[in-house]
């Protein structure tokens, strides 16, 4: 082989030992950004509730002032009525779980006694999907009935995140609507009527389509990863046949 070709050969093969290594550290850094948080399970859930523990924030959407707010709320009902609300967000459940099911699930784990499940609430907003579940025991339940219930989770909680992901306005309505209406005062109702038959851009990805852009990038970075391995050693051969 010539002095004059063994120079740009070289060049090419350092070149081409830059674009593999740029290549790796892409599709590491990629694998870290598109890889899913982990699903929030039962058994990730605190075993046992402190009596004074009203709010489970484990996605991190309320605000340590609103969590205040909302707690001395609930302590304040909990004490004038014996009626105990909590709330609890999780970010993203695991494949085949659903919202209302994890709450239920919760109920049974913190208030295991029929007794103690009575008066309880709990209500669970996932916010991947911006679901809610709502897990009520049986004598709450002879206030907070099926309409009730479905307007405080599908109208007072889900009116501020259609707007925005408003996640401390969503809790402070429902605070408020829930210690009226189990204090025995009137219902408040609603923030606002709305028009839920217009569709509403979402703002967030599903777990599905999550998945599917996770594959499709992974699928991107190893065909160039292929190409980057590829190319410079046709390219070599072709030097070697145009050389020899």
């Amino acid at each position: 082989m010539s002095q004059n070709f063994r120079g740009p050969l070289q060049r090419l093969v350092s070149w081409s030992h830059r674009l593999v290594c740029l290549t790796a550290i892409a599709l590491f850094s990629l694998q870290l950004i598109s890889e899913p948080a982990l699903a929030t399970s039962l058994y990730s859930m605190p075993q046992t509730l402190k009596s004074d523990t009203w709010v489970v924030d484990e996605a991190s959407q309320v605000s340590r002032l609103n969590e205040g707010k909302i707690s001395s709320a609930l302590a304040q009902l909990a004490k004038d009525t014996g009626n105990e609300v909590r709330f609890v967000t999780i970010h993203r459940l695991d494949y085949g779980e659903t919202v209302q099911s994890f709450a239920d699930q919760l109920m049974d784990k913190w208030f295991p006694d029929p007794d103690t499940q009575s008066k309880q609430t709990i209500i669970v907003l996932d916010d991947v999907t911006n679901n809610i579940g709502i897990s009520v025991g049986e004598e709450s339940a002879q206030i907070l009935n099926t309409d009730l219930v479905g307007s405080i989770t599908g109208e007072t909680m889900k009116v501020p995140l259609l707007k925005g992901n408003q996640y401390n306005q969503s809790f402070l309505g429902a605070t408020d609507r829930l210690v009226a209406v189990l204090s025995g005062e009137p219902d408040p109702g609603p923030p606002e009527a709305y028009d839920d038959t217009v569709d509403t851009e979402r703002t967030f990805a599903t777990a599905e389509e999550t998945e599917a852009t996770r594959g499709s990038s992974t699928v991107v970075v190893v065909v160039l990863l292929i190409a980057a391995t590829v190319i410079p050693m046709a390219t070599y051969y072709w030097y070697v046949s145009a050389g020899g």
